[in-house]
């Protein structure tokens, strides 16, 4: 028995896992090698040998990875919904410090009512922020919020715009 005879069994069961490794990721990257491999399974229907079989099922796969892909990822994605979700819309939001901020630890109340573990930005000369004082998230490191001085302008609440030390 030649092993070449039975490389259509073989080329149906890694079909089948890439279908299957598919449907668990859904990014198209298995799908693309599962079509790949059915370039592999033609080819070796058509008396190729296994080692062109191989070659028509990789190749086929990282044009399809490369070409069809990213255009099939776009037309998905076209009608998402563009609003910012989780930590993406806590980016720029207002806060108040609720317990002293330094370059390692504090602690801020967002606007939506969460209270954060937070450090200062290293941007600025400020090396601490007091409780009460207003503050805006720059970006968020793990559960970290990490916060800057906001602005405050004149006429705010009596109080006057930030100057720095």
């Amino acid at each position: 028995m030649d092993i070449t005879s039975f490389a259509w069994i073989v080329w149906l069961v890694l079909i089948l896992v890439f279908v299957i490794v598919e449907m668990l990721t859904l990014d198209f990257v298995f799908l693309m090698i599962a079509i790949g491999s059915v370039g592999g399974l033609v080819s070796g229907l058509f008396g190729a040998p296994w080692w062109l079989q191989l070659l028509i099922a990789a190749a086929l796969s990282v044009i399809l990875v490369f070409f069809i892909r990213p255009p099939l990822l776009h037309a998905l994605k076209r009608g998402g919904d563009p609003a910012k979700s989780n930590v993406d819309r806590l980016i720029g939001m207002g806060g108040v410090v609720v317990s002293t901020v330094s370059r390692t630890t504090g602690l801020v109340k967002l606007q939506v009512g969460e209270t954060w573990s937070s450090r200062l930005a290293d941007t600025g000369d400020w090396t601490e922020l007091v409780p009460g004082e207003h503050v805006i998230v720059v970006s968020i490191e793990g559960a970290t919020a990490v916060v800057a001085p906001a602005p405050v302008s004149a006429g705010t609440d009596g109080l006057t715009e930030r100057i720095a030390p």
